[in-house]
């Protein structure tokens, strides 16, 4: 992807239409182009140079959008932070990456002062909205007029991204994306919705920046013309309203933000009727949710799908008009996707292995991380981690993650399945399943639950419920009654903390 001839095309073709609304104000093709270009050089002002890593601190806001498109318009390589970090992972990620330069926004817990005391590499902090001492101005940069030509010389297999998947201040794993796949997901979403997709359309983004998902959504809007309400982080009633006030055609969330709108009491007086798709990714217990919020929007498509970071997701996706969506669907055709037993053989149609993935989709290792790349890709095959099967018709399905098995007394159990089976129960807002030592099994599912306002579940009654959907073994021995969840910053429950 070249960004500055995207960027050029666009703002010729499109002009003043919006390109992304914030909070109600518009952002037009031509603005985009002007703004990324004015902070492009900038940087180039500053001293960045291709293949520099340029690191993004910042909420979902449109200073997030610009920052990526101008490091890519320099052959810069992004690094994405979630801004729910702390300082320590901050400071643990920056050192890691090598970072030259960070574009961040005013917090009370990030001490500015400390993150340049420590990282000797880190030559620039630009902070949007706000003077900050030690930073330069975001707002003054932009406006400074230079006027370096931006023709930067930028290979395929240049780095473009490095996503850490989890910013820890133990060890980093920061995921590397090249320039080729920057064009990736885009290309998989022309072909999944079989280019129901154009210049004419709106969609809302209130995933963050800081991961692939909500990526996804610059490199829509830029690719396909497309205008993009954006929210700063989800919430629900917000979430619903711009539906309606932008007659937004399409989304895509994960099934907890599914789970967050229907449990709005306003949500029936939505009007939906503009969305034509809508894209569940992240859990396979997600069906039951996406088909109640279907019936509000009947004339919308259902899609589920799956991929990882490091696969450059979407990778699989239910085809247009599918009626089976407990699967995710089938891979792009240039993507060939197996399973492998533990010893590393091909599973036969129906039985239960790893998910491995084979593609110029996928990512080319972990950043100086030799031993963890050997190990997740092998012989050109990367191992998700991610047990599934396929049907006989080629559509696979996730039965889940590998820490997600549980051994019951030599039973196999799958949280994810018992998961889809207690949010079947009318009064469960939400569920999650983890597996618990136990003395005379091995170990036994536990199961954490939020009930719907103003319902009473007692243990006996789901145990009751769940005989009928599920083998003894498979039900949980515990119940904990939570008021919510926890979750990560792309809102997926985050069952690490349920398992401390």
């Amino acid at each position: 992807m070249n960004v500055v001839e995207v960027l050029e095309k666009n703002a010729k073709e499109y002009g003043q239409k919006p390109a992304i609304i914030f909070r109600q104000e518009k952002i037009s093709f031509s603005q985009l182009k002007d703004k990324v270009f004015s902070l492009s050089r900038a940087l180039l002002k500053l001293g960045v140079k291709p293949g520099d890593k340029v690191a993004l601190y910042l909420p979902g806001c449109p200073e997030y959008i610009f920052s990526y498109l101008a490091g890519w318009s320099i052959g810069a390589c992004c690094v994405p932070l979630d801004f729910m970090l702390t300082e320590e992972e901050i400071i643990s990620c920056l050192s890691h990456s090598e970072a030259h330069v960070l574009i961040t926004k005013h917090k009370a817990s990030i001490s500015l002062t400390r993150l340049k005391a420590e990282l000797p590499l880190l030559e620039n902090i630009i902070a949007c909205h706000s003077k900050e001492e030690g930073a330069l101005n975001f707002e003054e940069l932009l406006n400074a007029g230079w006027n370096q030509p931006l023709k930067a010389e930028i290979k395929e297999k240049d780095h473009a991204i490095i996503f850490y998947t989890s910013g820890t201040t133990g060890k980093p794993k920061g995921v590397l994306i090249n320039y080729a796949q920057l064009d990736a997901p885009p290309k998989s979403m022309a072909f999944f919705v079989n280019s129901d997709l154009s210049a004419k359309d709106t969609t809302l983004c209130a995933l963050p920046f800081s991961h692939l998902g909500g990526l996804i959504y610059i490199q829509n809007t830029i690719t396909f013309g497309l205008t993009m309400v954006l929210m700063e982080r989800f919430m629900p009633l917000d979430f619903l309203k711009n539906v309606q006030n932008y007659k937004v055609n399409f989304f895509w969330i994960v099934p907890s933000m599914y789970y967050a709108l229907l449990q709005l009491k306003e949500f029936e007086t939505f009007d939906l009727s503009s969305l034509r798709w809508i894209v569940t990714f992240g859990a396979s217990s997600s069906p039951e949710a996406l088909r109640r919020f279907h019936q509000f929007c009947p004339k919308a498509h259902l899609l589920n799908g799956w991929g990882l970071t490091e696969t450059n997701a979407p990778t699989v996706v239910l085809p247009m008009g599918s009626s089976k969506i407990e699967s995710v669907g089938l891979p792009a055709p240039w993507i060939e996707v197996k399973i492998f037993s533990n010893n590393g053989e091909q599973v036969p149609c129906g039985g239960i292995g790893e998910v491995a993935v084979k593609s110029w989709v996928v990512c080319e290792g972990y950043f100086k991380d030799e031993k963890l790349t050997q190990e997740t890709i092998r012989k050109g095959w990367f191992y998700t981690g991610d047990l599934g099967k396929f049907d006989e018709q080629g559509f696979l399905y996730i039965v889940g993650r590998k820490k997600e098995m549980i051994k019951v007394g030599g039973e196999i159990v799958f949280e994810p399945e018992v998961e889809a089976s207690l949010q079947k129960h009318p009064d469960i807002a939400e569920a999650a399943v983890i597996g618990v030592a136990d003395k005379l099994r091995g170990e036994v599912p536990k199961a954490f639950l939020v009930v719907k306002e103003g319902r009473d579940l007692s243990a006996e009654d789901l145990r009751f419920f769940l005989r009928q959907h599920l083998a003894h073994f498979k039900i949980p021995h515990y119940f904990e009654f939570c008021t919510a969840l926890p979750k990560n910053r792309t809102g997926k429950i985050d069952k690490e903390q349920l398992r401390k």
